[in-house]
């Protein structure tokens, strides 16, 4: 991983995925912090999710958001590939609220570190091949459950009940088919939570080593 961002003038595509609640968007959050915005850009497959508001008619009900059709992965590829061309893109934005892609965008700029965030992201094989280098974290369902239950009450206003209904009707069965089978193309699986901050500071050696020598 070191020789290929040493060596590429373009931007180097990090995926980080897991099942939902696996601790994934934490190490991506904290790598991207101790990158900074001066290095790395973090982009988020939540952002890419197809407008359900016309389809959505309650909490855990129909709508299946864990089942690969419901990501816009044509334009997410499109934008990844415009940012390891070296070109600026205005990225979508999602309202977990409302279920509606809001008329808002985000700027993501092609810096040397892209990271990108997603339960599904090693799933669509023309997006997987553009992720250069693929982290899975292997989380048990117990702990994934209760994260996901205390983020989406709080974070998302949303009802317990619903949350679990949506969970072991929809969640755990996508995990199972789409997300879990991912983690065969990872060059890095976390199995162990005592092995987060260990890997968290291998990374951030690894990227010290580049940016030094290049320094």
């Amino acid at each position: 991983m070191i020789d290929s961002i040493a060596q590429n003038n373009r931007p180097y595509l990090i995926g980080i995925a897991g099942g939902s609640g696996s601790g994934k968007t934490y190490f991506a959050r904290e790598l991207a912090e101790y990158l900074g915005d001066e290095y790395c850009e973090l982009i988020f497959q939540d952002n890419f999710y197809i407008d359900q508001s016309s389809r959505f008619d309650y909490d855990g009900g129909a709508v299946n958001f864990d089942h690969p059709e419901s990501i816009d992965f044509d334009l997410l590829c499109e934008k990844l590939q415009e940012l390891k061309n070296g070109q600026g893109t205005n990225l979508p934005c999602y309202d977990f609220v409302t279920h509606t892609r809001t008329s808002q965008t985000v700027h993501a700029k092609p810096k040397r570190i892209i990271l990108i965030d997603g339960i599904l992201i090693f799933h669509p094989p023309a997006l997987r091949d553009l992720i250069d280098h693929r982290v899975f974290f292997d989380t048990p369902e117990t702990i994934r459950y209760s994260r996901r239950l205390e983020r989406d009450v709080k974070q998302r206003g949303r009802d317990a009940d619903g949350v679990n209904q949506q969970f072991y009707k929809q969640v755990k069965p996508m995990h199972d088919q789409f997300v879990e089978p991912t983690k065969k193309y990872a060059h890095k699986i976390i199995n162990e939570m005592s092995d987060y901050n260990e890997v968290l500071n291998k990374y951030k050696k690894k990227f010290d080593q580049v940016f030094q020598q290049q320094n």
